[in-house]
């Protein structure tokens, strides 16, 4: 099979022994223990395939080392080990062992060789993860988690369905660059659109990060949509619609950050935002572009976590993720607030911070390639990114109004976890050379020019410029305890008000037109109305109805096209 040991089957071991282990700072030590182990596992192998499973007719290469798997198993390990630290007082045996296998399962996918054995790990992702979102033990976040996994197993079967196409079509299930020239190859690019969270497809992200506890939110910040980034780099590079879908991606965030008081959910919005420049690079698809997503990629899975981090200290110690509750806690949080601040400065894209140095290469293969207007609209995001991630998220915990909040500081592992996130922005900022080293092509880019500081530095500056007058006039939107509508409201209320007023008028015309008693069938369609309508008790948890009747039609009918 192999003559290797597998760096997920660590991750799988370690959750078992997770279970057995009674006392919780042994299961802290031995959880943080195994991502260093699965790193050490590859970091020293030659890239090549080292794992084969004869599985019928199929040869499954379950053990695919090259320059792009490795260096997203990296980060992936790093990610891993930082958020095993920051949960160093969690005791929750469910989330520890979800957390592990979600990891383990995020790694075993970018090491995969084949459809198939992508496809194991890609489900495994989305079972283990949810478990994240549930692990916080309210009726709401088990909502959000149906919600999510249903999502989840959507993208899965959308993968499957389209990995059968494209065999049928090829004979073939080796995972390669493919071309959207058939049926199975678009199923399987959506399916990668719908876990990279495409615009219109992209609100399970903003509903599910805030439901999950403080740290089950560091850890799905780093690997469900970096592993659908690194599918869509070895599937779809070069592919056009990329660049208009990140572009679009870019954008679209920026105003419901601007007006969430969510502050998970402003992360949440401004993930979106961070994936819509990594896709606009895969679908630029030259080597710098390519090299622009990956480094892009590594560097926002830091200091994502790194934010996502000061605002889940920020709620261990006061209850609250909201913007209208938080203010001047730089006084009783001082690490967290430099920390915050060193996140929000990476994720901006300042100079000698780690942003500057990835979104560069990205930036500048856009220029290059002449799509003008997609840059101008990358500029334009990025002042946007500073507006809602690099100013609002820090003003509206540590500064703003003050709420009078008397805290402590963070627990220290907490501080330690973010204490390394930090250190890497600021070192991979200063010192880009070890991460282009990394990078699957050949980089020979200078991002320190005077060119590409001074244009940034003036982009930065007037935007907080912008925000500095839009606060002192009183023009800035304020923070109130809101929700905001966003695209899901179409699929989750109107389209199940709409098919269930539809079913009732053909019903009754049905009865009128042949004269038949349908009192059954109206009673029937009124109670499932008064369940899954828009008042409906089961209004906010649509994949009790509404959805899995939607991935039933859309099965039957993929299986019928498949038959044809």
């Amino acid at each position: 099979m192999t003559d290797v040991l597998m760096p997920s089957l660590i991750y799988f071991a370690g959750a078992l022994l997770v279970a057995f282990v009674p006392n919780q700072r042994a299961r802290v030590l031995l959880l943080m223990g195994v991502p260093v182990l699965g790193l050490l596992s590859f970091a020293t192998l030659p890239y090549g395939t080292y794992g084969f499973l004869p599985l019928f007719d199929f040869h499954i290469k379950i053990f695919r080392l090259d320059a792009l798997s490795f260096i997203f198993a990296v980060i992936f390990s790093i990610s891993a080990f930082l958020s095993m630290l920051y949960a160093w007082y969690v005791k929750d045996k469910l989330e520890q062992i979800s957390s592990i296998v979600y990891a383990g399962a995020a790694i075993g996918a970018v090491f995969a060789g084949d459809l198939i054995t992508l496809f194991v790990f890609w489900e495994g992702t989305a079972i283990a993860s949810v478990f994240l979102i549930w692990a916080r033990h309210t009726q709401g976040s088990y909502a959000t988690g149906m919600r999510y996994v249903t999502v989840q197993i959507l993208s899965g079967l959308l993968l499957f369905i389209g990995i059968a196409l494209y065999y049928r079509d090829t004979g073939s299930l080796a995972f390669e660059h493919m071309e959207l020239t058939s049926l199975g190859t678009w199923l399987i690019f959506l399916a990668f659109g719908l876990k990279c969270a495409f615009p219109l497809m992209h609100n399970w992200l903003q509903d599910a990060y805030p439901a999950a506890t403080f740290t089950g939110t560091v850890t799905l910040s780093a690997f469900t949509t970096k592993l659908a980034v690194y599918a869509l780099i070895r599937g779809f590079a070069g592919t056009e619609y990329l660049i208009y879908i990140g572009a679009a991606m870019t954008i679209f965030p920026v105003f419901f950050a601007a007006i969430e008081n969510n502050l998970r959910r402003v992360l949440a919005y401004s993930l979106n935002n961070q994936l819509g420049f990594m896709v606009v690079g895969i679908g630029i698809g030259t080597p710098l572009a390519l090299d622009g997503t990956v480094a892009h990629a590594f560097v926002h899975i830091i200091y994502k976590a790194l934010l996502f981090m000061s605002v889940g200290a920020v709620i261990y110690r006061t209850g609250t993720d909201k913007a209208s509750d938080l203010g001047g806690l730089w006084k009783s949080m001082p690490l967290t607030m430099i920390f915050c601040i060193v996140g929000a400065l990476s994720i901006s894209a300042f100079p000698l911070f780690s942003g500057f140095v990835a979104k560069s290469l990205i930036l500048s293969s856009t220029a290059d390639t002449g799509h003008f207007w997609v840059w101008i609209t990358l500029m334009v995001a990025s002042v946007g990114v500073l507006e809602h991630a690099g100013i609002k998220i820090p003003w509206s915990m540590f500064f703003g109004h003050d709420r009078g909040l008397k805290v402590k500081e963070a627990p220290l592992p907490m501080l330690i976890a973010m204490g390394i996130a930090a250190a890497l922005c600021v070192g991979i900022g200063v010192w880009p050379e070890p991460l282009y080293n990394l990078l699957p092509y050949p980089v020979d880019y200078q991002p320190y020019t005077s060119g590409h500081v001074i244009t940034q530095l003036q982009l930065l500056f007037f935007a907080i410029l912008a925000f500095a007058l839009l606060i002192r006039f009183g023009i800035y939107p304020a923070e109130y305890r809101s929700i905001n509508l966003d695209f899901d409201w179409v699929y989750r209320r109107l389209l199940p008000n709409v098919l269930l007023r539809a079913a009732a008028l053909v019903t009754r015309i049905w009865r009128t037109l042949i004269g038949f008693t349908t009192a059954r069938i109206d009673r029937t369609i009124d109670m499932v109305y008064r369940t899954h309508g828009p008042q409906g008790p089961l209004a906010r948890t649509w994949p009790t109805g509404s959805m899995v009747l939607w991935i039933a039609i859309l099965l039957g009918i993929t299986l019928s096209l498949a038959y044809l």
